[in-house]
């Protein structure tokens, strides 16, 4: 059973030895986690286990259609996906075929589109998230419920920044409001 705070201090400890500072640190354990967790054959394994099959993207575009409410327009999926509207669309397209999201007309915008998802994608998306959150829960036994609050605040913190950094960016290219 890991020792948070044995491992702490062994953090601190490499950190002031490597002489780098705490956001270095951070960077480089955000940027080894990402690279584990979005390796191909990790997300095969995650999906072999939740018995589904459905590709990365799939994955993050039934997420974001969840947490909006289960509809969105797709131009507001391609903004907070920070990707081109036609790659969303094409996207759709093929989850569509699969059964896991539909397209219907938006009553406010004759010319848009919204996308929502269906009961079979809440189900993949259901049994894919309940198969990961068994290894974070696996992943994290010995730290308290506290420790991970904190680490959750400390996440959505970066990922809003990294959200605003981006559409920053984007309006400076003229691509957003």
């Amino acid at each position: 059973m890991p020792d948070p705070a044995r491992e702490q201090t062994h953090d601190q400890d490499c950190a002031r030895e490597c002489g780098r500072d705490s956001t270095a640190a951070l960077q480089s354990v955000l940027a080894t986690l990402s690279y584990l967790l979005t390796r191909s054959r990790a997300h095969e394994r995650q999906a072999a286990r939740a018995g589904v099959t459905v590709a990365r993207s799939d994955l993050w575009l039934l997420m974001a259609l969840e947490d909006g409410g289960g509809v969105s327009r797709v131009g507001d999926l391609a903004a907070l996906l920070m990707v081109e509207p036609p790659h969303v669309t094409r996207q759709i397209g093929q989850l569509e075929a699969q059964d896991l999201v539909e397209r219907t007309a938006d009553t406010l915008d004759r010319r848009a589109r919204k996308v929502a998802i269906t009961p079979r994608g809440r189900a993949v998306l259901k049994s894919v998230m309940e198969t990961g959150q068994a290894g974070l829960h696996e992943a994290l036994v010995g730290f308290d419920d506290a420790d991970v609050a904190t680490t959750v605040a400390v996440l959505n913190h970066l990922v809003a920044y990294a959200r605003e950094k981006h559409a920053q960016e984007d309006r400076q290219r003229g691509r957003g409001a």
